[in-house]
């Protein structure tokens, strides 16, 4: 494998040039397993862990590398045989998809770095769900990569048509593309993502099939499957890590767990965007500080009266509205407490340092 196979670049390039000089390498990571991470390298796959310099210097988890990551690496001379690494630092990153990590702390959990496409997959099964695709669609646009909502499960869907023109209402401009990745139906639909070098990354939630489609383009069974509930069409976790593979296209995919609950990360502007029929309509309201309730001249409560806009839409978007304030709040309070943290401890080196003296 070459590095351009991989997906180098002129941007990767130029990051990794400093180190370049000074005799280090490169590698992308494929799969991380706690401390311990596989990556693709121009030598062949390596197995790679953190430096003690890095761990001690990195404060922020989501500067840690996650899959889809490029790597500096060193390797000692009694490595090289091993296929051992050490991850010196992580280059700047081109794009990532992130979401708020699980737990009360205020942070960002990084789930794939560096990803040209996102392939954005809904099951057209009883789990069908228009206010998740708008959510996943939010967190794309927000990752700097470009999003492509995959319809799955035709083969099963007797409204096949109606639901993929709700989609289209919902999701201006985005690619959307119909198949059965059971059946292997329309697959070479797809075929224009999966050029060489390219990375693409599968997100739904349990059941969609993205290990199925994964599958598929593999030609083998590289994932486990379930089947799904039948009276909701929920499904299990099969995919339990993020991994990510090369396709005999000769492009990466990223399979990623199932995610049902996604909360968001910093991504009013991507709100504003998804919902851009809102916010217009917005522009006609009588108010400027319209809530959209009962004000009078509400040009969104009159655009859902006459059946222009969804009720549920609204409801959507001022969901996430909400969360991202929430977020907002959470942050500063985050940062509030840092800096009194930070003050508290500088008084009392000061403190020590005058009693040592004798101040």
């Amino acid at each position: 494998m070459t590095l351009v196979d991989l997906g180098w670049g002129d941007t990767f390039a130029h990051s990794f040039a400093p180190y370049a000089a000074q005799g280090y390498r490169v590698g992308r990571v494929a799969v991380v397993h706690r401390s311990q991470y596989h990556l693709y390298t121009e030598q062949g796959t390596l197995t790679a862990t953190l430096t003690g310099k890095f761990r001690h210097q990195t404060q922020n988890p989501s500067d840690f590398p996650t899959v889809g990551d490029w790597v500096v690496i060193y390797m000692q001379a009694d490595q090289i045989q091993a296929d051992q690494a050490l991850i010196e630092a992580v280059l700047p990153r081109k794009s990532q998809f992130s979401r708020q990590a699980a737990g009360p702390r205020t942070a960002a959990q990084i789930v794939a770095a560096n990803i040209d496409t996102l392939f954005l997959i809904s099951g057209l099964d009883h789990d069908f769900n228009l206010r998740r695709i708008e959510r996943y669609l939010v967190m794309a646009w927000e990752s700097g990569a470009s999003p492509v909502i995959v319809l799955n499960k035709a083969d099963i869907c007797e409204d096949v048509h109606q639901k993929q023109m709700a989609v289209e209402d919902i999701a201006f401009g985005v690619p959307i593309i119909t198949l059965s990745a059971l059946r292997q139906t329309h697959l070479e639909a797809l075929a224009t993502y999966l050029k060489p070098g390219q990375t693409i990354a599968l997100l739904g939630s349990s059941g969609v099939g993205k290990s199925t489609l994964t599958n598929q383009l593999m030609g083998s069974n590289v994932q486990t499957t379930q089947t799904v509930r039948t009276d909701d069409s929920k499904g299990r976790h099969t995919t339990t890590s993020r991994t990510m593979l090369r396709l005999p296209t000769g492009a990466l995919m990223i399979d990623t767990p199932g995610m049902r609950e996604l909360q968001l990360w910093l991504a009013e502007d991507s709100v504003d965007e998804i919902f851009t029929d809102i916010e217009s309509l917005a522009q006609a309201c009588q108010f400027r500080d319209c809530q959209h309730q009962s004000e009078p001249g509400c040009a969104i409560q009159a655009a859902i009266e006459s059946g222009e806009l969804s009720e549920k839409r609204l409801g959507n978007y001022q969901k996430l509205q909400r969360e991202q304030a929430y977020v907002h709040r959470r942050q500063n309070q985050q940062s509030q407490s840092n800096t009194k943290a930070r003050w508290k401890t500088i008084t009392k080196t000061i403190r020590q340092y005058k009693k040592d003296k004798n101040v």
